[in-house]
C-alpha cells in the first residue's frame, strides 16, 4: 500500500505507472467518489505524452486520447461506468478497445463490466484516509 499526501503525488504515481505500460493494457481504478481515480488517469496520460486536458467522462461515458509510441499512433481510452447498471452497447465499445493492440484502457466504476475485463488487468484500490491523504493498493 502506498500513501499519497496530495494530488501531485497521485499524478506522479500515474506518470510512473505510464512508464511501465505497453499497449494493450487495461487498468481498473476502484474507489469512492472523489478518491482520485481521474487524478491518477491524468498522471498516466501525462506520462504517455498526452497534453490534452483530462477530465472525468462521467457524463460522456468515455473519452479517447491519442499519443505516439515507437513511431505509431496509440490511444488512451478512459471509461466511467458510474451511472450504468447495464453498460449495453458500451460493452461492445469497451471490448473493441480492450482488444486493440494500440490502446491502453482505463476503467472507473467497472463493476458492470467486470466480466469483460481480462484476467491480467491491473487493478488499483484507492481509499481516502481520515487525514485527507489517499492510499493505493493493488
Amino acid at each position: 500500500m502506498q500513501k499519497f499526501a496530495n494530488e501531485q503525488q497521485m499524478i506522479d504515481f500515474g506518470q510512473n505507472l505510464a512508464k511501465t505500460l505497453e499497449a494493450p493494457a487495461v487498468i481498473e481504478l476502484i474507489g469512492d467518489v472523489g478518491a482520485g481515480k481521474t487524478t491518477i488517469t491524468k498522471g498516466i496520460a501525462h506520462g504517455l505524452g498526452i497534453e490534452d486536458e483530462i477530465t472525468s467522462p462521467t457524463f460522456t461515458l468515455s473519452k479517447r486520447y491519442s499519443f505516439q509510441k515507437a513511431g505509431k499512433e496509440c490511444f488512451l481510452v478512459h471509461y466511467d461506468f458510474y451511472r450504468l447498471n447495464d453498460p449495453g452497447i458500451m460493452s461492445e465499445d469497451l471490448l473493441e478497445n480492450i482488444q486493440d493492440e494500440n490502446t491502453i484502457t482505463i476503467i472507473e466504476w467497472g463493476d458492470s463490466v467486470s466480466n469483460l475485463l481480462p484476467e491480467n488487468h491491473l487493478r488499483f484500490y484507492i481509499s481516502i484516509n481520515d487525514d485527507g491523504s489517499r492510499s493505493i493498493s493493488e
